[in-house]
């Protein structure tokens, strides 16, 4: 892989392919690290990894949950390779894991669940949090280039805004910040999102319907400086668009002891539709011991 490889993530559905090498065996076609960050995006290795699965589902089922954890950092400059076990293959369910090795190290694990659709099971949900529009919020791209060329901005942070900024111009998804620390009643931080995915070619079924479910389009920069070593993800059955949909995401910062961090957060489509339940765990580790040798690690 040549440096031709950082700039495949500007298509998200190139972002996506996987080579099949056998029945269950799959390669990376590119991988992309964001600025600063120690290795591959990790919501790239959580697509891919699904992608591989889906390829291994009959396509009567649809991506219902998954859990999964990171274990090693990627690097872009070899391949990631899948290996999927199909675990359980049921009349409703079909549960799928799925192993991802470089260099001979296996840097992440998930396991997931595909479910035939029952439409005609009731369904509750938790209403959509009110929020303004898209066309009423500011792209984070605007926002950035205002804080980078902001006289208020001191240096170093211009910097983070200029990288972020470079990052946000490259990426496949649109993000626009709905509503920012929001301090609840009961204590609890909520961050909103819109966020839509630009571009995006018109797939057959089930490959459209997986697209526009990606991890792919969740929290790019949520979580910049974080290391994720685990994350969950229900998917609700909801029928899905062509890819022109704005989803909102809300996130509720809600722990934050011990180097851990935690958030829930909840995906809307534009109108109403609750289709995503996930919950992420981060690391964030403090040099309150001034070492100057320790080296970040899982």
């Amino acid at each position: 892989m040549g440096d031709s490889n950082q700039i495949e993530h500007e298509q998200i559905s190139t972002s996506l392919e996987v080579e099949q090498l056998d029945s269950n065996l799959f390669r990376s076609k590119s991988l992309w690290v964001p600025t600063n960050a120690r290795g591959v995006f990790g919501g790239q290795v959580i697509s891919q990894a699904l992608v591989s699965a889906t390829n291994c589902v009959s396509p009567a089922f649809g991506l219902h949950s998954l859990h999964c954890y990171f274990l090693l950092s990627a690097s872009p400059s070899t391949a990631i390779i899948y290996h999927v076990d199909r675990v359980r293959q049921g009349r409703s369910y079909v549960t799928i894991s799925v192993r991802a090795n470089q260099n001979g190290r296996v840097v992440f694990v998930l396991m997931c669940s595909f479910q035939k659709p029952e439409p005609w099971q009731p369904s509750h949900q938790w209403p959509m949090p009110h929020v303004p529009g898209p066309e009423h919020c500011e792209d984070e791209e605007v926002r950035f280039l205002k804080l980078a060329e902001s006289p208020e901005t001191p240096s170093r942070r211009k910097k983070l805004y200029q990288d972020a900024l470079k990052d946000r111009l490259k990426s496949p998804i649109a993000i626009k910040r709905a509503k920012e620390h929001h301090v609840a009643s009961d204590g609890t931080i909520v961050y909103m999102y819109w966020m839509q995915a630009r571009n995006i070619p018109k797939y057959e079924a089930p490959f459209q319907k997986y697209l526009n479910r990606i991890e792919y389009i969740r929290a790019q920069e949520i979580w910049g400086g974080t290391e994720l070593p685990g994350h969950d993800c229900t998917f609700l059955p909801r029928d899905q668009d062509q890819g022109e949909e704005w989803y909102t995401e809300g996130y509720v910062f809600f722990v934050d002891i011990f180097s851990y961090h935690s958030t829930n957060d909840q995906m809307y489509t534009r109108n109403g539709n609750l289709v995503a339940v996930t919950s992420q765990e981060g690391v964030v580790r403090a040099n309150v011991r001034a070492d100057s040798n320790a080296n970040a690690k899982l």
